[in-house]
């Protein structure tokens, strides 16, 4: 039997030609395998995983209670792995994927978490948690062979519960808090938000079975869930469920249903015109009103936090705003409170929240996210209630207008309303002379 060198010696253009066609085949096929898998660095770990495509995901809540939520993994940016949670119509950007052995990491730098999987075959499983360490992992897993988002029993829907409702949300400490309800149905999937004077639930996506309803969310920070019966007269009851308890809700059909006035809520304290502070940057430069900057122009304070869903809707909102309007005499400043004050820590979370929105005003650090902090770097401010909450203050340098909370893309019209309501204020303080 003639050796491979002896082949080579006997036929050595044909052999050379089969090389190639091999080499090209390989890398041909090694080509399309790293479009479509996220390989394993690991030499003990060889095998490839198909990562790509939409997943269904699960928390394990609490004992008993389980949260789906979807999320798609594709490729971007060069072949990069990258994760975005789906919410009704809302794709959100997650993190980038990586893989090293059989562990899938991925780091949601928006609110400071990761997601961390371990592959069983076609499923992961893992946990949610955060990215220090610290606090309880929430147990998760997720399966690409299950799209859908609630489990139901496929009984069609009793009645069409669209619309708008008035909600009251039952507290432990006997405090009623009164929201609105917006939601969306189509046949069996549901889609809505939850609207407080605090601001929204965000993207809301669900199923509706029978005479009952469910809808969660989830962007990285905490899973939201909700659930609950209807009649076909417009009543619902309900539940908000969460790790640290459930609070019940009823709700009545109301398209008028509305809520109090945002720019009555927040304050200035009696014989306050003006609002004074000195807060330091993630450099140490103190920023002041007073300053240079700021003289003569109208100047947008939002209290603020890179932990805080409405925050990031707020966010993805004014940071394009300022740049199409700073030129017209307007700067903003984001006042940060934020869960961790070291250094190392503040300029990751700023800087991660300036480059996801492009943020190019201000951002100064003022404390942790309760009011107290808040009452002690604003002193001048009555009634404080909501991360975020929007001072806009005039060309002479008084408060103008305290607006609490955001009602962000998911609430449709009262978003709408918002903007316009923002920019109509905004026009009206640039149009004013100074004193």
């Amino acid at each position: 039997m003639p050796t491979f060198a002896l082949l080579i010696d006997q036929h050595p253009m044909k052999i050379k030609y089969i090389l190639i066609v091999v080499a090209g085949l390989f890398l041909q096929n090694a080509s399309a395998q790293s479009k479509n898998e996220i390989k394993s660095n690991s030499v003990e770990s060889p095998k490839s995983f198909q990562a790509d495509g939409i997943w269904r995901g699960v928390f394990n809540l609490k004992s008993g209670v389980e949260v789906p939520f979807n999320f798609e993994i594709k490729n971007r940016n060069g072949d990069q792995p990258f994760l975005s949670f789906l919410n009704a119509d809302e794709r959100f950007d997650g993190g980038v994927v990586k893989r090293k052995g059989d562990s899938l990491l991925i780091n949601l730098d928006q609110f400071d978490n990761v997601l961390s999987f371990k592959i069983q075959k076609d499923s992961l499983v893992g946990v949610l948690k955060r990215q220090d360490g610290s606090g309880k992992p929430l147990p998760v897993y997720a399966s690409k062979a299950k799209q859908y988002r609630f489990a139901t029993s496929g009984q069609a829907p009793d009645a069409d519960i669209s619309g708008k409702y008035d909600i009251v949300f039952q507290s432990q400490n006997g405090k009623n808090e009164n929201a609105v309800g917006l939601f969306k149905q189509t046949g069996n999937k549901i889609t809505g938000t939850f609207l407080r004077i605090t601001g929204d639930s965000r993207y809301l996506e669900g199923s509706v079975d029978g005479n009952h309803f469910y809808l969660s969310g989830f962007i990285g920070s905490s899973p939201a869930y909700y659930k609950g019966t209807f009649s076909k007269e417009g009543k619902i009851v309900g539940e908000a469920v969460s790790a640290r308890g459930n609070t019940p809700f009823t709700g009545t059909q109301n398209q008028n249903a509305a809520l109090p006035d945002a720019t009555k809520l927040t304050f200035l304290k009696e014989g306050y015109k003006t609002l004074d502070f000195s807060l330091p940057d993630v450099n140490g430069k103190k920023i002041s009103l007073k300053d240079e900057k700021f003289k003569n122009k109208v100047v947008i304070l939002t209290i603020t936090g890179t932990w805080c869903p409405n925050c990031v809707d707020e966010a993805a909102f004014i940071a394009p705003w300022y740049k199409e309007n700073r030129s017209r005499g307007v700067e903003v400043i984001g006042i940060h409170y934020e869960r961790q004050l070291d250094s190392a820590f503040v300029k990751k979370a700023l800087g991660r929240f300036r480059d996801k929105f492009g943020i190019e005003y201000d951002q100064v650090i003022a404390g942790k996210p309760d009011k107290k902090q808040v009452a002690e770097s604003l002193p001048g401010l009555s009634n404080f209630l909501s991360f975020p909450t929007m001072i806009i203050i005039d060309k002479n340098g008084n408060v103008a207008q305290i607006h609490t909370g955001y009602s962000g893309p998911a609430t449709g019209k009262y978003y709408t309303d918002f903007v316009k309501a923002f920019n109509d204020e905004i026009d009206g303080l640039l149009s004013k002379k100074l004193l």
